[in-house]
């Protein structure tokens, strides 16, 4: 009969690492949401490396005979990681209007609204709509429909160089909010309606210099 090898120091045994995944699943957090797909790869990921940590069959290292896929393996999880998080449409953006836009005036009125309310994802959503209505209404972007609050922020940059910084930041919260990677909160919508108010008083550079 084959005797199991021993664990190196700082290594972690088959047994150490069942044991330790089965604390982990028994925390009451586990019982309130299922594991992601990705926790799930990363858990097998785990366990793969503990059973190379023992050594393959026939007395050869683990890591020399598996070590080329464990390279592949590798790769794989970077790629899923990339690929599947909940933000990777981040570059492109999040479309400011679903349906038919209101007047500027109207979008305003619907984020001082929840804003009060404390419903601060609308009202981030509904501010950053009004920016977008403003500024079409001013001649600063052109009117486009489907247009992103990424694409808002470069192209309303270009005409409001000055304001550049401000717009990406209101871009990237809108997106935050839109993706759901994090929750709205009354500073957000402040910087939302400080940006909004900033933009009515912008000037574009042509008209600075002429």
């Amino acid at each position: 009969m084959r005797t199991p090898l021993a664990a190196a120091p700082g290594e972690v045994t088959r047994e150490e690492g069942r044991r330790r995944a089965a604390e982990e699943l028994s925390d009451p957090l586990y019982g309130e949401q299922e594991p992601s797909l990705i926790d799930r790869f990363l858990a097998w990921f785990s366990e793969l490396l503990a059973l190379l940590a023992e050594g393959a069959p026939g007395g050869l290292s683990g890591w020399v005979v598996l070590g080329p896929l464990l390279a592949v393996l590798a790769a794989l999880v970077v790629w899923l990681i990339v690929w599947l998080r909940p933000s990777r449409g981040r570059a492109v953006g999040a479309p400011v209007h679903e349906g038919t836009p209101m007047s500027a005036d109207d979008h305003r009125a619907a984020a001082d609204r929840h804003e009060a309310a404390g419903e601060f994802a609308a009202a981030v959503t509904e501010r950053l709509r009004a920016i977008s209505v403003d500024l079409e209404d001013r001649a600063v972007i052109a009117p486009r429909a489907g247009r992103t609050a990424t694409e808002l922020a470069a192209e309303a940059a270009e005409v409001l160089p000055g304001e550049a910084e401000a717009l990406d930041r209101g871009a990237r919260i809108f997106n935050d909010v839109a993706y759901g990677d994090r929750p709205a909160t009354a500073d957000s919508a402040g910087t939302l309606r400080e940006l909004d108010a900033r933009l009515r008083a912008a000037r574009p550079a042509e008209e600075v210099r002429g």
